[in-house]
């Protein structure tokens, strides 16, 4: 186990060095989880909610630099997938250079106490050369064909807790968690950080960016 015992706590615009042992970031780090987590503040006869954690690794222009680097839930119905470790029968959305293992889908929000809703692994010694920065966003589901036509209103102001923490995959240990202030009453999408290199190294920093339109909206910058 790692000898650091202690958090790094972010604001909005904080960084964190996944390199240099960085405020507990264990020297020569190649593996984390990154890990999301919200509560949906549902009334009783509200509409559901489906919240899904999403990746565009994009180059120096800003753009991803094919299809397998935007990592999100259907890549797994296109055959870019990989069986999880841990839980049989379920897989992740992957990359083609194997770095970037996507979620497993958590369609309500409902976790148990000290879980994550959704999480992803990167093996951020495997990233391509290519890619410049990793973006970790997050989208409220809203399909025009939902049966419950209230879904088109959600947003980001109707969710409690929006964590990300991110975690030696190695050790289980947490190292820094950015817990989402805005409350996005009009926003179904938010970039909650992104990892990126300088200098060879990988840092992290929290965004906390909102936008309309979901994840199509995002899709749009990078693709």
């Amino acid at each position: 186990m790692s000898q650091f015992n202690l958090s790094k706590t972010l604001e909005k615009g904080g960084k964190f060095n996944l390199s240099k042992g960085d405020s507990g970031a264990p020297s020569g780090l190649t593996k984390v989880r990154i890990g999301l987590g919200w509560d949906p503040n549902e009334t009783q006869d509200g509409p559901p909610f489906d919240l899904d954690v999403s990746a565009f690794a994009i180059d120096s222009n800003f753009k991803i630099p094919s299809s397998s680097y935007f990592v999100f839930y259907n890549q797994v119905n296109m055959g870019n997938r990989i069986e999880d470790e841990t839980e049989k029968g379920l897989y992740r959305p992957i990359t083609i250079d194997g770095s970037i293992l996507g979620a497993i889908d958590d369609p309500d929000g409902r976790r148990s106490d000290g879980d994550d809703d959704e999480d992803m692994i990167i093996h951020l010694n495997k990233v391509t050369d290519a890619v410049q920065q990793i973006v970790i966003v997050v989208t409220i589901c809203k399909y025009p064909d939902h049966p419950d036509p209230r879904t088109a209103n959600l947003n980001f102001g109707m969710v409690d807790d929006c964590y990300i923490r991110i975690i030696d995959d190695t050790t289980k240990q947490e190292l820094a968690k950015y817990t989402l202030k805005e409350s996005f009453s009009r926003e179904d999408a938010v970039q909650f950080g992104r990892l990126y290199r300088v200098g060879g190294q990988w840092e992290f920093e929290a965004m906390g960016t909102g936008s309309e339109g979901g994840l199509g909206s995002l899709v749009d910058i990078y693709a």
